[in-house]
């Protein structure tokens, strides 16, 4: 299974492809989309979109994991988060891909094995997990790498209930 992850954010979305073969993940490429706060809404809305479509036909993924948008104190910073993520998950509609969303606690939870996580830990623990021989930077990426990851532990312990329920 290839799994593209998301990272949502108007500024810096990230990005990550990892693809799956029974237990194993591997990264097979992660970046960022970055706009300017200058640019006009529909500029940056637009990159986002068009980036994220090249990646998608590029490394083809068939799934995608996306972080769900926390809403804490500051929701102008959320509307422009959302914003995002409606321009990477229209991207991903035209692709025809099969959606998974995840709480930031949740993707922390699969990664690491505590909701409590910091960036820190995330980041080391999806080197660790995908055998990278660095971190993935900028931070966004490695974000949407933890979520890929994340998607695939739960597509895996799916399917292991589907199988022990077709048995039964």
């Amino acid at each position: 299974m290839v799994i593209l992850g998301i990272d949502p954010g108007l500024a810096h979305t990230g990005w990550g492809v990892v693809e799956t073969r029974g237990t194993v993940c591997r990264a097979r490429a992660y970046g960022c989309v970055a706009t300017a706060a200058g640019e006009p809404i529909d500029v940056r809305l637009g990159r986002i979109c068009r980036e994220l479509t090249s990646v998608i036909e590029r490394y083809g993924p068939t799934e995608l994991a996306i972080e769900s948008i926390y809403f804490g104190e500051n929701t102008k910073s959320a509307i422009a988060t959302a914003q995002a993520r409606g321009a990477a998950i229209v991207a991903c509609s035209a692709a025809g891909l099969t959606v998974g969303e995840y709480t930031p606690m949740q993707i922390k939870q699969a990664v690491v094995g505590t909701g409590a996580a910091d960036k820190r830990q995330v980041t080391y623990m999806v080197r660790t997990i995908l055998a990278l021989d660095h971190d993935p930077r900028p931070d966004h990426a490695a974000d949407a790498l933890a979520a890929a990851v994340c998607h695939a532990n739960v597509a895996r312990t799916r399917r292991l209930g589907e199988a022990r329920r077709a048995v039964s």
